[in-house]
Order: structure tokens, then sequence, then C-alpha cells
């Protein structure tokens, strides 16, 4: 009796392996992006663009402080760093090189303490 040899099962498990593989490689370059997206907000806000929520979010801010930041925002956009610190009441050297080290900029600048 000749009956045909078909390795289904092998098939289906090759096919799901192989769906799992590409699953896998998809999740991880989903997760990547993301993470990049992550990385690039946390490490380019620039104090001119952000608004009250990513203010809020830079470590040492808080809401009284974004809250200065942004009124005396309205008055115009900051130019540098010296001018961040004049019209804002509460952000002097120490706090203004914490800012940067966190990835906050002044029109793309990051804090330099003068010697």
């Amino acid at each position: 009796m000749n009956t045909p040899h078909h390795n289904f099962g092998f098939c289906a498990v090759f096919k799901a392996l192989k769906r799992c593989k590409w699953r896998g490689v998809v999740r991880g370059l989903l997760s990547s992006v993301v993470a990049l997206m992550f990385c690039d907000a946390v490490l380019a806000l620039d104090i001119n663009q952000a608004n009250e929520a990513e203010l809020d979010s830079v470590k040492g801010m808080g809401p009284a402080l974004s809250a200065k930041v942004l009124s005396a925002r309205t008055q115009g956009s900051f130019k540098d760093w010296s001018d961040l610190m004049q019209r804002v009441s509460g952000i002097r050297q120490n706090k203004a090189l914490h800012f940067s080290e966190q990835g906050l900029t002044v029109n793309g600048q990051a804090f330099r303490a003068k010697p």
C-alpha cells in the first residue's frame, strides 16, 4: 500500500516559528523606535518650546518654577542661560547646571558655568 507521505505537522510548526521570528524582529524595532523617541524627548527639551507638562517633568523644576518660566516667557523667548537666570527667580548656576545635565536647553544651548 503506497500512501503519500505528508508532513503537515512540520509545515505548521515551521510556519509558526517563522511568524514568531518576525514578530520578535518587529517588536524589537518598535521598542527601539519608542525608546529613541523618549530619549530624544528627554535629551532635547528647549525651554522656549516646552509646555507646562514638559517643564514639570524636569527633575527639580516643579509646578511653581515652571509657572515662573512660562510667565517670564510671555515677555519674549529667552536668549540664553544668563537671560533665563535674570528673568526667572529661583534659577541660578547650580539649578541651571542641574537642568542642563538633564537635557534642558535655551535656544539649543547647554549651560556652561562661568569660571
